[in-house]
């Protein structure tokens, strides 16, 4: 899948899921839940804690990749540095995703040939960021900094697209898709541990579905 499409398919349908400390065998169960709800696209994190758990990383892209076929497109979220792009890469994820603004992720992810979503909260780190190549920001805390922050920062960067990532809830997702933000990534209002370990995942697609239609309406 191109870069292009894949940008595409964000703004199309507005909704990234951020998958976190699951076993790869819950993160495929989870996707289809995810899936039946729709929202096709899978971020699933590392934990900058745990070293030794990158290999469940990308293992859970792969699998979610591998199921798929394509119909569910992953990524890799929590990537701070370019050895971690390269295992994203290697497992099959098509974007990657920071919570913060490193120039040198920014431009290795784009010369790797995937779509590169860094984290920013600032003018100059969002200007920084697109300056080195990234094709979305991601907009951290949003619920913490506000949809009026998004409008007022949209203003002079209407050039720049921004994803609001952060305590996103069906409530207010369609809040910040009007301020002027492309699409929200959301993770444990939607993926909720609870659910998943319980085995409720027709909960989960009913909230996935909420968050599809609230964003588009």
């Amino acid at each position: 899948m191109t870069r292009e499409k894949i940008i595409a398919n964000i703004r199309n349908k507005k909704v990234i899921a951020i998958v976190r400390d699951f076993e790869p065998k819950q993160c495929v169960k989870l996707a289809q839940a995810l899936y039946a709800g729709g929202i096709n696209m899978i971020e699933v994190t590392f934990d900058q804690s745990r070293p030794d758990a990158y290999a469940e990383t990308t293992e859970a892209i792969r699998a979610i990749r591998d199921h798929f076929a394509g119909e569910v497109i992953p990524g890799a979220g929590t990537v701070m540095t370019v050895e971690q792009v390269d295992l994203a890469k290697e497992a099959g994820a098509f974007y990657i995703i920071s919570p913060d603004t490193n120039i040198e992720v920014i431009r290795y992810t784009r010369k790797a040939g995937l779509v590169s979503l860094p984290g920013a909260m600032t003018p100059t780190e969002a200007v920084s960021a697109h300056q080195a190549g990234a094709d979305m920001i991601k907009l951290f805390p949003i619920a913490n900094l506000g949809a009026s922050y998004l409008k007022a920062l949209k203003a002079p960067l209407k050039h720049i697209d921004f994803m609001a990532v952060g305590g996103v809830s069906p409530e207010n997702i369609q809040m910040f898709i009007k301020a002027g933000a492309a699409g929200a990534g959301v993770g444990g209002l939607l993926t909720k541990k609870a659910l998943v370990e319980a085995g409720e995942f027709e909960k989960i697609t009913e909230l996935a579905r909420r968050y599809v239609e609230n964003a588009n309406a």
